[in-house]
């Protein structure tokens, strides 16, 4: 189950994180704001669609996918928003000063999206630290809209620690930026989904019980990136748009803390390329 209620400190918060709780919090102000500048900066975009979730029905989807990769690339290099990912970090007691973060993603999963083949891999069973992250990544979701259970993704808490086999080792990260640095968002080549390669599952595999979520416009979800989970297939005649942005507290990944880091076997580092203190 997603726990509503956060522990009393930051380094409770983190603890539980790396032992597998999942937490799906109320919006606070800062999370709030973030998702309304989202929303504004897909209504600049998409004029003829006064409702956003219906946006891919008014444009072609090439045009689509340029209009959200405009503001994908604005929310991701605009230091603005750099700022608020300290004032949401700060809203649970993050220091600003101990952390690192990747800056924040704008996701769109629309109607049929699976079945385009250069969106497949957003469907992969994944880990978040098969992408050259450390154990102790912590990944922070927030939804733009009101989302049913069908409309997310599934966690599987039975193999947080239990390892899926995986063909990550075939993922170097330094390697994967040097053929195209904005392949971290998204924003410019609609055939990268076809042509980079991203880690999968690679035979059977027994997940155990799934477990789903609903969720409210700004809530703040938080899990530690080593779990395992995916996003589901979806045919509502709807797009789920959503940011995340990844953190790391640099004391802990000092000491080696975090997550346990049962089957990731990917190569180089993300770390480097996070905004620092």
């Amino acid at each position: 189950m997603l726990s509503p209620d956060p522990p009393p400190t930051n380094d409770r918060l983190r603890r539980a994180l790396y032992d597998g709780e999942i937490f799906l919090l109320d919006p606070t102000p800062a999370s709030s704001r973030y998702a309304e500048i989202a929303r504004s900066l897909l209504h600049r975009e998409f004029p003829e669609s006064p409702d956003l979730r219906q946006a891919h029905e008014a444009v072609s989807p090439q045009e689509f996918f340029l209009r959200v990769g405009a503001v994908r690339r604005e929310l991701y290099l605009d230091e603005a928003h750099h700022a608020l990912i300290y004032e949401l970090a700060e809203s649970l007691g993050f220091n600003p000063r101990h952390i690192a973060f990747d800056p924040v993603r704008l996701r769109a999963v629309s109607h049929d999206g699976h079945l385009n083949p250069a969106a497949k891999a957003v469907y992969y069973g994944h880990r978040d630290t098969w992408y050259g992250h450390p154990s102790c990544l912590i990944t922070w979701w927030i939804p733009l809209h009101e989302l049913s259970p069908e409309e997310t993704f599934l966690f599987y808490p039975d193999r947080f620690d239990k390892p899926v086999p995986n063909d990550s080792e075939t993922f170097d990260y330094d390697d994967w930026v040097s053929k195209g640095w904005s392949l971290k968002i998204g924003w410019q080549d609609p055939e990268a989904g076809k042509k980079a390669h991203y880690p999968g599952v690679t035979g059977p595999v027994d997940p155990g019980p799934e477990v789903g979520f609903a969720c409210q416009p700004g809530q703040n979800l938080l899990f530690s990136g080593a779990h395992y989970h995916k996003t589901r297939e979806q045919s509502l005649g709807t797009t789920r748009f959503s940011l995340d942005f990844r953190l790391v507290h640099l004391g802990d990944h000092a000491a080696g803390l975090g997550a346990p880091d049962v089957d990731n076997r990917s190569r180089g580092s993300a770390l480097s390329d996070y905004v620092h203190p």
